[in-house]
């Protein structure tokens, strides 16, 4: 993906803020054949995330953010919702995304348990382990059913941001 389709793929920010959003700072050195999506904390601003998903027909990318303190209900999680990695308290962080269109404007958002360095598609190939475990839990699904599921997890959080 380029810098141009990141960018553009965006559907709840306006351009202006897609535009000004800064890109991974290993953006070149990402491992890209073991990547089932995009994601990366905002090196400008660390309580924003962002989520580019590559799709057939073209990427769609989200923006999320930490939700404010004391908007969140006293429940946390450490799985995460899309790929489903037990994490140390720490590693699995609750991460708001404004729904696309007149919804979103009106301040309406949805949220997900994620990792919180959002590199979901290295835990479930292995490459990652999660910290203070010893190792990721066995599953007797194979990689490509735990990427299935990885990426359908995933299109179900986005389909809940698109709804219209």
């Amino acid at each position: 993906m380029t810098d141009k389709q990141i960018r553009s793929s965006f559907v709840n920010s306006t351009k202006g803020e897609a535009a000004r959003l800064k890109l991974p700072l290993d953006f070149a050195e990402l491992p890209w054949d073991d990547l089932d999506f995009l994601g990366w904390i905002d090196p400008g601003a660390p309580l924003r995330a962002h989520l580019v998903v590559p799709r057939p027909d073209g990427p769609v990318g989200v923006s999320l953010r930490v939700p404010a303190a004391g908007r969140t209900s006293a429940v946390k999680s450490s799985m995460c919702q899309v790929c489903l990695t037990a994490h140390a308290s720490s590693g699995v962080t609750l991460l708001v995304a404004p729904l696309a269109g007149p919804r979103g404007r009106e301040g309406n958002t949805v949220g997900i348990y994620l990792c919180a360095d959002l590199a979901c598609s290295l835990y479930v190939r292995g490459k990652r382990q999660p910290k203070l475990r010893h190792r990721r839990h066995e599953e007797s699904l194979t990689l490509d059913e735990q990427v299935a599921r990885l990426t359908g997890n995933l299109d179900a959080f986005l389909g809940r941001i698109t709804a219209g």
